[in-house]
């Protein structure tokens, strides 16, 4: 599902975009932005594909901030940990970034990248959080990673 007009039902809800890759040194699956870089560096996508997702990125770089941790502790050396449980998600008001990240999902299916999109009403414990987004650990039983 990649068309922002299907995006009405999801009202309410936080939303992900994932791709299907889990990420080693966390327990879920990468986000789209790892997918959008990776396919940034790739050697073979045509310049159309290129231009694009230079575009989205760009917007994104002005857009959306990058959160500040994604870790619940706050003990000594916490940043440093390899692994990380936050995961970011759109919040429902978020419509002109949720927008560009149907567009960005489209891109990188077309591409050849699967991507999912993640809805839910319980993302876990807020470990940061601005206008558009929040960065959020699972709750155990949300089964979410």
């Amino acid at each position: 599902m990649t068309d922002f007009r299907k995006c009405r039902y999801l009202c309410g809800m936080y939303l992900r975009f994932v791709h299907l890759k889990v990420v080693e040194g966390m327990r879920a699956r990468a986000g789209v932005f790892s997918a959008a870089y990776e396919l940034k560096n790739a050697f073979d996508v045509d310049s159309h594909a290129q231009s694009r997702l230079e575009d989205l990125l760009g917007w994104f770089g002005q857009n959306l901030a990058v959160p500040s941790r994604f870790n619940l502790s706050n003990s000594k050396g916490y940043d440093r940990k390899a692994v990380t449980y936050g995961l970011s998600w759109y919040k429902p008001e978020a419509r002109d970034h949720l927008k560009k990240s149907f567009e960005l999902a489209a891109l990188l299916e077309q591409n050849g990248y699967s991507i999912a999109v993640i809805k839910t009403s319980r993302p876990g414990y807020v470990l940061y959080e601005d206008e558009y987004q929040i960065v959020a650990e699972p709750f155990a039983d949300s089964g979410l990673l």
